[in-house]
């Protein structure tokens, strides 16, 4: 049977790391709520350059994944997904996707983004770009996902009582029975009624973070569970860097140790919209913290609201 096949992932970061602080003035924080964000949701650094473009943040990740290919295998890129977090990220007489493509020379791809299930939307295009190689039919294809978008406003960058948005880019390369991490399952679920997002009422946040902890811990028992596994088989959890707070309650509901969650870049590098997937993944592998076959798990939230996990078996990809 055919399987998705990560083989290889580059992130990249925005500028130097500032602190939470920085960012008070322009997000209208007093010092007592920055306090907060840092000593109860765990922040305390992030990456965010207003003055750079949006192709400076999101070129460099996949400009050095396809410097390590052969051009065999730039030649064989299918599809160019721009995963994004927002519905808007660019001016609307811009298409970003193409852009994307055109300038890292791939003409001969398709290129299309993909945003419905805001920051889960780089798991879904995984999953997505391995039904299209697979209906293509053809051997030896791949497809390239692409994401990074600005925190251009006030507006998108704080979630009032859980997050600091952050800047970072990330590129993933995905083929059908490659070498390198198996995707073994995707599970998703979208809860419409918080469909609100940003808008949602005092009621609807309140609602929401009750019906948080056990909505994202069941996704993460599906995807284990259909991936013929179970939870202590898990080498780690790979999580979207929300907040603290919010892992802590989903590791209490689900019941596995907190050892067996990747919390350290909420500190270093806050929520990363789309990203935060990939700038985890290759910070663990960089760090030499995936082992070949060993099983992991890859969790996100999105805003409106879609919860997803994706089980990996690593295969050892280089660096």
């Amino acid at each position: 049977m055919s399987t998705v096949t990560i083989e290889r992932v580059e992130s990249h970061l925005a500028g130097e790391p500032i602190k939470i602080d920085a960012v008070a003035g322009r997000l209208g924080l007093r010092p007592t709520e920055i306090a907060v964000f840092r000593k109860i949701y765990g922040l305390d650094a992030l990456h965010f350059d207003p003055d750079q473009d949006i192709h400076d943040l999101v070129l460099p990740a996949p400009r050095r994944l396809l410097a390590a290919l052969d051009a065999a295998t730039r030649a064989s890129i299918r599809y160019v997904i721009y995963a994004h977090t927002m519905q808007t990220v660019a001016p609307p007489d811009v298409d970003l996707a193409r852009q994307i493509r055109d300038r890292l020379g791939l003409f001969h791809a398709e290129a299309f983004a993909l945003g419905q299930q805001a920051c889960v939307s780089s798991l879904g295009a995984v999953d997505l770009a391995g039904k299209l190689l697979a209906a293509e039919g053809s051997p030896g294809q791949h497809a390239l996902i692409v994401t990074g978008e600005q925190a251009y406003s006030s507006q998108i960058q704080l979630i009032p009582h859980s997050a600091i948005m952050a800047e970072a880019g990330a590129a993933c390369l995905v083929s059908r029975d490659g070498v390198g991490d198996v995707v073994r399952a995707f599970a998703v679920h979208t809860h419409g009624g918080y469909a609100a997002g940003l808008l949602l009422d005092e009621d609807g946040i309140r609602g929401f973070g009750a019906a948080y902890p056990e909505a994202l811990a069941s996704v993460i028992r599906q995807a284990v569970d259909e991936a013929g596994l179970s939870l202590d088989e898990i080498a780690l959890v790979i999580p979207h860097n929300v907040n603290a707070i919010s892992w802590k309650q989903v590791i209490k509901t689900i019941g596995l140790p907190p050892e067996c969650f990747f919390l350290d870049n909420i500190a270093r590098t806050s929520h990363c919209y789309a990203s935060d997937a990939f700038v985890n993944y290759t910070t663990l592998r960089d760090a030499g913290r995936l082992a070949p076959g060993r099983h992991y798990v890859v969790a996100s939230v999105g805003l409106g609201a879609t919860f997803g996990a994706m089980v990996l078996t690593h295969g050892g990809t280089a660096p």
